[in-house]
């Protein structure tokens, strides 16, 4: 889901990209996004991908099914691409006519993808020092009451 969307309620024409981003990253990597539940990676395959790509290890996320050589450069570009679709800031996300163009015309450079949504977590110390600190209140500060009737 963009996040522009899951903040905010606002859906646009970029909402679908993003979601393409998504799909495109499940296809080359052969899982699905919700799939990293581990307390050292990334949240999801989006904050995993991320990570890689800036590892410049991108080659790691490539499904074994899909691991030929010959087409390795397809496949980063598809990453590339899925990352680009997958940015916080919807304006930077491109157009679905941009995308194909991008996967059709090997010609044409790719920008450097920037920072996606939602890739962040917090970490688990840091997250057992936050549940100390609140004691018996929840995440965010409220306290919560127990109602009785008179």
């Amino acid at each position: 889901m963009a996040p522009e969307y899951a903040m905010e309620g606002i859906f646009s024409v970029k909402s679908d990209i993003f979601s393409f981003g998504v799909l495109m990253l499940e296809i080359v990597t052969g899982r699905k996004n919700n799939s990293f539940y581990h307390v050292d990676e990334p949240l999801n395959l989006v904050g995993y991908a991320w990570d890689l790509w800036n590892k410049n290890a991108a080659l790691e996320l490539i499904d074994p099914m899909l691991s030929d050589s010959s087409i390795q450069q397809e496949v980063l570009r598809c990453i590339q691409v899925g990352l680009l679709c997958v940015e916080d800031c919807a304006v930077d996300r491109p157009t679905m006519s941009d995308v194909i163009s991008m996967l059709i015309d090997d010609n044409i450079a790719l920008p450097m993808p920037k920072k996606p949504a939602f890739v962040s977590r917090i970490g688990v110390a840091e997250e057992n020092s936050n549940k100390s600190k609140l004691g018996k209140y929840s995440v965010n500060g409220l306290s919560i009451s127990a109602m009785d009737a008179r």
